[in-house]
């Protein structure tokens, strides 16, 4: 889903910066990276920073201008912390993310450029963008580290497109969701312990389930947790029973 996606590093001074990046892209499912005019490059501090991000720097696409590099692309999107005498249509990182991760845009070649670490984007260079992207930060101290900045992108892209919700086969947590006609039996059971062992006042009884329904709704309990507390309510009822 994030494949459209290509960040764009523009003349980038320290070969670590390289490396963090594509370190950041890997950890959030992003793959085309795109170097303009990078002072050192291939580098053994990039390699070293990509901390095993190895196939994202070898297949690293490099071009001498911003031009080439942006040229199979629909969309381009320049990130800059700097206000600019001429308005650019703004987007946060989070709206940049939201809007181009939809089914619309898939089919769009999209570049996220990402300036020199001294100075940013130059004027000319943001020309060549339609939109211009900023990080909400600290106005104070709003310059970001290069790597950190693409970390940013590259974590809303990822929360977006939905890849949190993915769950393997053998993980931790990989059982399925309780459905609704599961979570309303387990809320006739809790009915009907509570009202065995006496807890329920007649006159509370439906706004304490309604409270008691809001806890595990936000819970979004799978269907392990739901047998153990389903046991212990059996537990609870035949030890009443006794």
């Amino acid at each position: 889903m994030l494949s459209h996606f290509k960040i764009v590093l523009v003349e980038t001074t320290n070969p670590g910066n390289i490396g963090a990046a594509a370190r950041a892209m890997k950890n959030m499912r992003l793959s085309h990276l795109c170097l303009v005019a990078p002072k050192v490059f291939p580098s053994a501090d990039a390699t070293a920073r990509a901390a095993g991000a190895n196939d994202i720097l070898s297949s690293v696409e490099i071009c001498d201008t911003l031009e080439q590099a942006i040229a199979d692309c629909q969309i381009v999107v320049g990130a800059s912390a700097r206000d600019r005498t001429i308005s650019w249509p703004e987007l946060t990182v989070r709206e940049c993310a939201e809007k181009f991760v939809a089914p619309e845009y898939r089919a769009a070649r999209i570049a996220i450029v990402f300036g020199r670490e001294s100075s940013g984007l130059k004027n000319h260079e943001l020309d060549l963008c339609q939109y211009l992207l900023r990080i909400p930060c600290n106005p104070e101290f709003s310059s970001l580290n290069v790597a950190a900045a693409v970390q940013v992108v590259c974590y809303e892209l990822f929360i977006a497109s939905g890849f949190t919700h993915e769950r393997k086969i053998g993980d931790k947590g990989a059982d399925p969701l309780a459905t609704v006609e599961q979570m309303e039996a387990f809320y006739r059971h809790l009915y009907q312990t509570m009202d065995d062992i006496g807890f329920l006042h007649p006159d509370k009884s439906k706004s304490i389930m309604r409270r008691l329904r809001r806890i595990f709704n936000r819970a979004h309990l799978d269907v392990k947790e739901l047998d153990i507390l389903r046991g212990i309510l059996r537990f609870s009822q035949n030890h009443n029973a006794k």
